[in-house]
């Protein structure tokens, strides 16, 4: 049997209410030299039983909730597709969206990334994105230093790109595809299709972004990894080599800083508020590690 060209990762945690959609908008797809592959992050309710009823796809069952990060790279583990894509078991694809994107990938062979545009339903209710979540092209690497503008489910990626760069950090319980299309970005270009080919559905109880407070605390996070894998000691080695080839141009170090500071004063006012001083003195001191400046006490 031949390798599918695209395998596509759906990663579930008691989503059995919505999943059944999910899945047959894969299944619906116009593109359909694709493997399916469910990831059940440890689910509790009919999730398993579910998918069952689909014998074209392929589940994994984990025997306890590992989140979603580790749910995808178990995914990957398995995909045997030049690409990959990801589904949030929340969201839906049109019809044409792995089409188009094979198309866009087909043509250029040096694309390792390609995205879409999204229709967002909040609650059962279309809404517009605000001008902050605006898409690019080439090379998006600034824009994704404020926040997320690549949505997992809208993704197609090169398999050896993902591989190359680790996949997600499984440390991360939120924000964790922020940090992968930073890792990406650095070195590759994203094309941008500019048609609405998911439906990003939000508002539910269950979704992560509600379950955490202060989601910039993993963007501080992600960035200062950025820069921590920007250092190297004087040892000449192979490792050294490779680090030296995944280093941050200048541009791009100097914008990961300044998005640094920006976002841990953000924390620091929010943590204050809360009258979380220890919270906000780590803040504090990243602030004077990486701008080089000891402020005065914050009051």
């Amino acid at each position: 049997m031949s390798k599918p060209r695209v395998s596509v990762i759906i990663p579930t945690f008691n989503r059995g209410y919505c999943l059944e959609e999910s899945i047959r908008s894969v299944l619906d797809q116009s593109f359909t030299d694709f493997e399916l592959i469910v990831v059940d992050d440890g689910s509790t309710d009919n999730t398993s039983e579910l998918v069952g009823q689909f014998p074209a796809v392929k589940l994994i069952r984990l025997e306890e909730n590992r989140g979603v990060s580790f749910a995808r790279n178990r995914g990957m583990v398995e995909a045997q597709g030049d690409c990959i894509a990801f589904l949030d078991s929340d969201d839906l694809w049109e019809k044409d969206k792995l089409a188009s994107q094979v198309k866009w990938m087909e043509c250029h062979p040096d694309l390792q990334a390609v995205y879409t545009d999204e229709i967002w339903i909040r609650n059962g209710v279309r809404v517009n994105p605000m001008n902050k979540h605006r898409k690019y092209s080439g090379d998006i690497f600034r824009y994704c230093l404020p926040l997320c503008i690549v949505r997992p489910s809208s993704v197609l990626l090169r398999a050896e790109v993902l591989r190359e760069v680790g996949g997600f950090d499984e440390s991360m319980p939120v924000c964790e595809d922020y940090d992968l299309w930073l890792r990406i970005a650095k070195h590759y270009p994203f094309h941008f299709i500019a048609e609405k080919l998911i439906v990003k559905r939000g508002g539910h109880e269950d979704q992560l972004s509600r379950k955490y407070w202060g989601m910039d605390r993993w963007r501080v996070y992600a960035l200062e990894k950025l820069l921590q894998e920007n250092k190297l000691d004087g040892e000449q080695s192979d490792r050294v080599v490779l680090l030296k080839e995944n280093r941050l141009k200048k541009e791009q170090k100097d914008l990961v800083v300044t998005m640094l500071i920006e976002k841990c004063e953000i924390l620091i006012n929010g943590f204050g508020k809360r009258g979380k001083n220890q919270e906000k003195e780590y803040y504090r001191n990243l602030v004077a590690r990486y701008s080089g400046l000891v402020e005065e006490p914050f009051e």
